[in-house]
């Protein structure tokens, strides 16, 4: 059927379009770009509309667990609150770490809350403890990295000095499920998570040798310091069994199990590793003198330590280390005391954390390189 309008009417229609386009330009003019975004972002996620339109219980509601050691935290939640505000989401809850809680007691308070997204505002330690509590869970994590090392949250590519950027990624990036890794220092032991690397031996010495003090000043490079205090240590006797199935026997300076292998400083320690492949990457550190340590150095600075001089790696999803001594372990950074016997495991797709989207990395790029 052919619908015939008479010349009267498609002038009408015409100026009709006209008005309701110079309506919007005005409007854009009046509200502002940045506003005008603001309203069409309400409309993209319909839960998140105005106050007079729906109930409070109707938006989302983000959880931040905060280090006091780390940051201002009055500043931080004033910081996050505006940003919920703007965004459209209730204020948070905020929650901080403390001496008995260093994250995991805070963030399962914030599940029992019912929270659409909980985020960790500190180090590794504390980043570390809010994913023990997530892992497993649907409800994803956002990080606000506030640390030395920050280690996750380089091997996620997060931005690692824009606060205000890492809470929006929080509240609108993409999900991305990576692997955790478990460890225990006993057959019958208690269990514990890490998102980054575990390590027996000569780094979880350097760990535990590191001053706070000297981290405050120097940041990375007090590992360094405490490092070279530690190189000419003796090796040590071990066994590690890889997948119930592959034994090895060997003189160690350290054995190391890895999630993702980027370090500070551009360092790429397990250069092959990947964060969700389902895998463990574990290191075989096995200098006998300074000269040997060189060559070490000379292999991961130039990313071939998975064959490199004096070091071994071999990709596999639980690994066992038996010592003839006890020997310091390191966990993500934080020294977990001494044993000789170390189990880690993978559990594959056990996390969910918030990583930007292409359009955020776009939006970070150009604040850096404005035109």
């Amino acid at each position: 059927m052919i619908i015939e309008l008479d010349p009267l009417m498609t002038w009408v229609i015409v100026a009709g379009a006209l008005v309701v386009l110079g309506a919007a330009f005005l409007l854009g003019r009046r509200m502002g770009a940045r506003r005008v975004l603001a309203r069409v972002r309400r409309y993209a996620h319909p839960a998140n509309l105005e106050d007079t339109e729906v109930d409070d219980a109707a938006r989302y509601r983000a959880a931040l667990i905060v280090n006091p050691t780390k940051t201002d935290v009055r500043r931080l939640a004033s910081t996050a609150e505006a940003i919920c505000r703007f965004e459209g989401w209730n204020p948070p809850l905020v929650l901080e770490t403390a001496l008995e809680d260093s994250g995991e007691g805070a963030t399962i308070r914030a599940l029992d809350e019912g929270v659409d997204v909980v985020i960790a505002a500190g180090g590794d330690g504390t980043i570390r403890a809010v994913a023990s509590a997530l892992a497993g869970t649907s409800t994803p994590m956002g990080i606000v990295p506030l640390g030395t090392g920050n280690l996750l949250a380089r091997n996620i590519d997060l931005v690692l000095d824009k606060t205000e950027w890492a809470l929006r990624i929080a509240l609108w990036g993409r999900n991305r499920e990576i692997d955790v890794g478990t460890a225990k220092t006993a057959e019958d032991g208690e269990s514990h998570i890490f998102t980054v690397m575990t390590g027996l031996g000569f780094d979880a010495a350097v760990m535990a040798d590191t001053s706070d003090e000297l981290k405050s000043r120097l940041g990375w490079l007090a590992y360094v310091e405490a490092g070279s205090r530690k190189l000419a240590g003796k090796p040590s006797q071990v066994k590690v069994t890889f997948d119930d199935d592959y034994r090895i026997s060997a003189r160690v300076r350290s054995v190391l199990g890895g999630n993702c292998g980027r370090l500070q400083g551009g360092i790429q320690l397990l250069p092959q590793a990947v964060i969700d492949d389902g895998m463990l990457d574990v290191l075989i550190v096995s200098p006998k003198n300074l000269g040997q340590w060189l060559g070490v150095l000379a292999s991961i600075a130039g990313r071939r330590a998975s064959r490199g001089l004096h070091t071994n790696i071999r990709k596999c999803q639980k690994v066992v280390i038996e010592a003839g001594e006890d020997l310091n372990i390191q966990l993500d950074g934080d020294p977990l005391g001494q044993s000789s016997y170390l189990e880690m495991e993978v559990r594959p797709s056990a996390l969910t954390v918030r990583v930007p989207t292409v359009e955020q990395r776009k939006q970070i790029r150009a604040e850096a390189w404005p035109v």
